[in-house]
């Protein structure tokens, strides 16, 4: 038996009550009751649960605007069925039921049997959602269903066409396993409601840390929680006595100075662009991964220089050690409905995933931005090589493979599948540089070529287009730790994955790469920093640094043969300049601003301005930042009222600082 409320009636003079029988019949009585009369029960609907072991229902929900239900079940699936209003169903007949007060006793009496009700089947079936352990709870909010379950995840999911759509899922934190019910507070928090080992447990989403801790001897029991801003109430059975846990409300005297963003280090940052809100200056939005395990989505302001969290993202099961996106539709990312990426983010376990990004202005928010999160893909090399076939016959490739860097390859658009795939290169610690493709609209990531060239831990890739007269070029450039950069041309790879991939359906064996254009020994060490500028010449300023502390700046030019083959591209250094020392550690951000000025970023906590001139880097300016451990630097430019043109940087370490 489960009570379901019926939005836009009185919760107190009527509920629904559902309740599963035999062979997985689920009825719907409707329960209306008024002070000084019996309760008068009306059947409203019959359905039937899909076959399993333990065939009944846990929760359930309306979605009155839609005429729709959603219910878990044991077997831990989601349920959409249609529900009629009372009108339709007296229609049809119904069956009308009463409970009479006789000697102290409750009674049902059957008033009126006319013919059965239809038993219906489900629309939308996600089988198995939250594993075998069962849903516990549906929540309708803002449009958008949620459900919790004993796996210690919840999900957000939206109805599309009368189907059930799994937006994103989120694990709130460790050791909750079992998570029983979501509660939305009017000041915008979310509480999540569950049990860790033998005690009960209020976590707030927006301060990620537990409100109440009480023992109570774990969720196999009956209990109920009711909270107010006067007090909250707790109580529950356990040997068979009913205990109940009573806290008074009384202001918060804890004073919050910083809050977090991570829990340990940010290894990653990139910006996604600015949202215009009226009434407010400019907001920035930011995407950070850290060792943490979980990808950040914040909105930081230069006027209260605070960083508001929008929403965490919680899928990976090692550290995100890169981001990278592809700005869309059509890569310009901003538009009336606000600002739109494909994220993608990876790290350790070889795992990446990708989501859909949608920030919009709003005004009702704390941080006056909305961020609607879709989770389009994922993929794990394990899980990719479990699925090949003979493999008895290789090597299993090593679990402990970590992704140093992504890069998006712009403009992959084929003539036979214009705008369908979008291919994403990343460097990988077990020496290879690979190459993936994803679908969208399937959901797919598929990997599709691979090199192991380089031979140890490649730690950065960087793609780029070449578009001059005398074709189109899909252009790389991978590092490695032994301070060696590469180039190579993958246009032949794109235009053959692409075509494998649509003569397949998307699945395919990954393709080989072609040998390498040019290799440059840029430096003696690992190169820890990368960034390729195209200059108004159309040649490519490639600058890099390196562990040693050193820079390195080469001038390249792109020369086409007549043929389509890879062996008519090549590549000409056309200078290259080297600056010893420039740092006292590793330099772990370096971009080209304009050809004749570039920034640098290290562990010693120096962001120096270097102008290129007459082939050496002659220091402009030294500013020291306050973020230990720097991991990562991303930039960008504004142009000022006035017309001035400002660059703004971002670095990520122990922390985050905006210059």
């Amino acid at each position: 038996l489960s009570w379901a409320s019926r939005p836009g009636l009185p919760p107190a003079s009527a509920a629904a009550l559902l309740a599963s029988g035999p062979d997985g019949e689920m009825l719907w009585l409707d329960v209306n009751h008024r002070p000084g009369q019996a309760p008068w029960v009306q059947l409203m609907g019959r359905y039937l649960l899909p076959p399993c072991k333990q065939r009944w229902h846990t929760c359930a929900a309306f979605l009155p605007q839609e005429g729709l239900l959603i219910c878990g079940d044991r077997r831990g699936s989601l349920l959409l069925f249609p529900c009629s209003s009372s009108s339709e169903w007296s229609a049809n007949g119904s069956t009308d039921l009463v409970v009479k007060d006789s000697s102290n006793e409750l009674e049902p009496s059957c008033l009126l049997h006319k013919e059965p009700l239809p038993l219906e089947f489900p629309l939308s079936v996600l089988y198995g959602l939250h594993g075998k352990t069962g849903v516990t709870s549906v929540t309708i909010h803002r449009g958008f269903i949620y459900s919790t379950g004993r796996d210690g995840v919840y999900r957000q999911l939206r109805l599309r066409d009368q189907q059930l759509e799994v937006l994103w899922k989120h694990r709130p934190c460790k050791g909750l396993q079992w998570i029983e019910e979501l509660r939305f507070t009017p000041d915008g928090d979310l509480l999540v409601l569950g049990f860790h080992a033998d005690n009960f447990v209020v976590w707030s989403s927006r301060t990620s840390e537990n409100l109440h801790c009480i023992p109570c001897g774990g969720g196999h029991r009956s209990w109920s929680y009711c909270s107010s801003p006067s007090a909250e109430v707790f109580t529950f059975i356990k040997s068979g006595d009913v205990m109940l846990y009573h806290c008074e409300g009384k202001p918060c005297e804890q004073q919050v100075l910083l809050p977090s963003l991570h829990g340990r280090e940010i290894t990653c940052v990139r910006r996604l662009g600015a949202v215009e809100v009226p009434g407010h200056a400019t907001l920035n939005v930011f995407v950070t991964g850290s060792e943490d395990t979980t990808t950040c989505v914040l909105v930081l302001s230069e006027c209260s220089r605070a960083a508001v969290p929008l929403v965490r993202l919680s899928d990976h099961i090692s550290s995100v050690r890169t981001l990278a996106f592809a700005m869309g539709p059509g890569d310009e990312g901003f538009g009336d409905e606000g600002l739109s990426a494909l994220l993608f983010s990876a790290g350790g376990r070889a795992q990446i995933e990708c989501y859909r990004l949608l920030c919009t202005g709003d005004r009702s928010s704390e941080s006056a931005v909305a961020c609607q999160v879709i989770h389009v893909a994922s993929h794990r090399l394990d899980e990719h090589w479990e699925r090949k076939k003979n493999r008895h016959k290789l090597v299993k490739m090593d679990p402990e493979t970590r992704y140093m860097s992504l890069s998006v390859l712009p403009g992959t658009s084929t003539k036979q599948q214009p705008t369908r795939w979008k291919f994403l290169a990343a460097a990988c610690s077990d020496g290879s540089v690979r190459i993936f493709g994803l679908l969208e609209a399937a959901r797919k990531l598929v990997l599709v070529a691979e090199s192991f060239h380089h031979e140890r831990c490649v730690l950065k890739v960087e793609a780029f287009l070449h578009t001059r007269a005398g074709g189109e070029r899909h252009l790389l450039c991978s590092a490695a730790t032994d301070g060696s950069i590469v180039f190579w041309d993958i246009t032949g790879t794109i235009v053959d994955a692409a075509d494998a991939l649509h003569k397949a359906e998307g699945e395919m064996q990954p393709l080989a790469l072609d040998a390498p254009l040019v290799t440059v020994m840029a430096h003696s060490c690992g190169v820890n920093s990368l960034h390729i500028h195209e200059t108004a010449e159309g040649q490519y300023l490639v600058a890099s640094g390196s562990d040693d502390g050193s820079i390195h700046v080469c001038l390249l030019e792109v020369a086409l043969g007549r043929g389509e083959a890879a062996a008519g591209t090549c590549l000409d250094v056309l200078q290259r300049v080297s600056r010893p020392c420039a740092h006292a550690a590793h330099v772990t951000g370096i971009r080209v601003l304009r050809p004749d000025l570039l920034l640098s970023a290290s562990v010693d906590q120096r962001l120096t301005l270097w102008n290129l001139r007459q082939g050496e880097l002659v220091p402009l300016s030294t500013t020291f930042f306050h973020v230990p451990d720097l991991a990562e630097l991303d930039y960008w430019e504004v142009v000022e009222t006035g017309g001035e043109l400002r660059y703004y940087c971002v670095l990520c370490g122990q922390g985050l600082e905006m210059l």
